[in-house]
C-alpha cells in the first residue's frame, strides 16, 4: 500500500483528506519529498507516514487499522528531533490534538472550512460598473497567474502558483473551463472565480481579486456567479477555505450563506 492508499483509507474514515491538494500532486508527480518518514508492517504495506515537499509543513497520516499504538507519536518525536517543527492537522480531529498538546505545539494558523447548503436557486449576481464576467479561455492563462500572484502576494500556498501549477491544475480530472470565471475591465483581466466539482461537492477552489479592484463588489459578484454556474451543475453543497484571521473574506461569504463547517490547523512548536 502506497502513501496515496494509505491516505485514501485515511480519508474514507476520518471524513476528511489528511493531505492537502499540493502533496497529493506532488506525491502523484513523484516530485521529492523534503520530509518522508514511513512506518511499514511485515506484509510491506504502510501503515503511518509523514510527508512533506519544499518549505511546506509536514503532514503525518496513520492508517485506521493501526492507530492507538504510537506509531503517530513516535513519528512525530523522530521530526521534532530532526528539527522539523511545522505540522498541518486536516480537520482539527481529536486525536491531532491531543498530539500536538503532548509534544508542545501550539495552533499557528487556522484554515476553515465553510460550507453552503442551497435551499434554492442563488440570487443573480450585481457585477461592477465597467466589468464584465466570462468563462475562461487558454489565453487567460498568463493574466489569471499574475491577478493570482498580486491576490495572494502574502499567501503561504496559493501566492504560490506558477505557469507549471496551473497547467497540473488545468490537467486534472475535475477541471472544467465553464466554471473558471474571469472578471475584465478594459480588456484586462481583474479577478477571476474559479470553481471545483469533485466527489459530487462544489468548492469555491479560488476567487483571486486583483488588489486596485479589492473592496468595490467584485469578489462578491464572482463568487455569487460561481455558485450560480454550481447550482446550475445541479451541486447540492458547495465548500471554501478561507484563513480563519481573513475578516473581509469572513463577512462576503457568510452574507452568502456560508457556515463554518470544519477546520485545519498549523500547529508549529
Amino acid at each position: 500500500m502506497s502513501i496515496l492508499e494509505l491516505a485514501a483509507r485515511a480519508a474514507e474514515v476520518d471524513g476528511v483528506e489528511p493531505l492537502n491538494e499540493a502533496s497529493l500532486f506532488a506525491l502523484r508527480d513523484k516530485t521529492p519529498a523534503r520530509v518522508l518518514v514511513q512506518q511499514t508492517e511485515s506484509d510491506g504495506t504502510v501503515s503511518a507516514a509523514a510527508y512533506a515537499a519544499g518549505d511546506a509543513p509536514v503532514e503525518i497520516v496513520v492508517d485506521p487499522g493501526h492507530r492507538r499504538a504510537g506509531r503517530g507519536r513516535r513519528i512525530l518525536d523522530e521530526l521534532l528531533a530532526d528539527g522539523e517543527d511545522r505540522f498541518w492537522a486536516h480537520g482539527d480531529l481529536p486525536a491531532a490534538r491531543a498530539l500536538a498538546a503532548a509534544t508542545g505545539l501550539t495552533a499557528e494558523r487556522i484554515l476553515l472550512v465553510l460550507r453552503l447548503a442551497f435551499d434554492g436557486a442563488p440570487a443573480t449576481e450585481r457585477v461592477p460598473v465597467g466589468v464584465a464576467v466570462r468563462s475562461y479561455s487558454p489565453a487567460d492563462a498568463d493574466q489569471i497567474i499574475a491577478v493570482n500572484a498580486r491576490a495572494f502576494a502574502h499567501h503561504p500556498e496559493q501566492g504560490s502558483m506558477d505557469s507549471a501549477d496551473f497547467a497540473r491544475r488545468t490537467s486534472a480530472e475535475w477541471f472544467d473551463p465553464a466554471g473558471l470565471f474571469v472578471a475584465e475591465r478594459d480588456g484586462r483581466i481583474v479577478g477571476f472565480h474559479w470553481t471545483k466539482v469533485e466527489g459530487g461537492i462544489g468548492e469555491v477552489y479560488v476567487v483571486g481579486i486583483d488588489p486596485g479592484e479589492q473592496g468595490g463588489g467584485l469578489g462578491t459578484a464572482l463568487t455569487a456567479r460561481g455558485l450560480r454556474h454550481l447550482h446550475e451543475r445541479g451541486v447540492s453543497v458547495v465548500d471554501l477555505y478561507v484563513e480563519g484571521d481573513n475578516a473581509p473574506a469572513l463577512k462576503v461569504y457568510r452574507n452568502l450563506g456560508f457556515q463554518q463547517h470544519a477546520k485545519d490547523t498549523l500547529y508549529s512548536r
